[in-house]
């Protein structure tokens, strides 16, 4: 299948579609430029549950458990996540804005949700993921980037520092710098 084949109005065919309401459109003349990678987990710590599904579609019962009162009403979304056992799923056309970043810079410029693609890792900040994430995070780079004009990686750490740590020191900048899809990209000083 071609890399193009791969799309549809901004939907991957490699991720499980699971639409949620927390999006926008993009400024008008927004390139698509930038990667920005997050990690997750609701509860924090906690893997495998639909808590993240129910987060980013506005579902989650607020009183399931204490953790969820400190981010009640939260209205956000990725584009992707890629679970622990490297599924990925996607909540937001790739052609929209998806709520992921907030308050944000990267190199000067303000607003990353207008410019980036957000990528939410099922993790907590400081542990490390899975081989198998890593994995899809290749395949789904490479199919990004085939497809719009990516030449940026950062870490929500990077374009909100001080107020967000994720996804931390337990992630591989090494293995993404890596990939072949990400040459000559800009990423975050090490």
């Amino acid at each position: 299948m071609s890399a193009a084949a791969r799309w549809r109005r901004g939907w991957w065919s490699g991720a499980a579609r699971r639409s949620s309401p927390n999006h926008g459109p993009r400024p008008d003349g927004a390139a698509i430029e930038l990667l920005l990678l997050h990690s997750i987990s609701l509860p924090p710590g906690e893997y495998g549950g639909d808590s993240i599904e129910r987060l980013f579609t506005n579902r989650l019962d607020w009183a399931a458990h204490p953790y969820y009162a400190t981010i009640r009403g939260l209205e956000v979304s990725s584009h992707f996540v890629i679970r622990r056992d490297g599924r990925a799923l996607q909540f937001v056309s790739c052609e929209r804005r998806a709520w992921h970043a907030g308050r944000s810079s990267w190199r000067g410029r303000e607003n990353c949700n207008d410019f980036s693609i957000g990528i939410e890792l099922e993790g907590l900040e400081g542990e490390p993921f899975e081989d198998v994430q890593y994995v899809t995070l290749a395949r789904l780079v490479d199919a990004l980037a085939r497809r719009y004009p990516l030449h940026a990686m950062a870490g929500h750490e990077h374009v909100a520092p001080g107020r967000k740590r994720d996804p931390g020191p337990g992630f591989d900048w090494a293995r993404v710098r890596a990939l072949p899809a990400t040459a000559g990209w800009d990423f975050p000083e090490m």
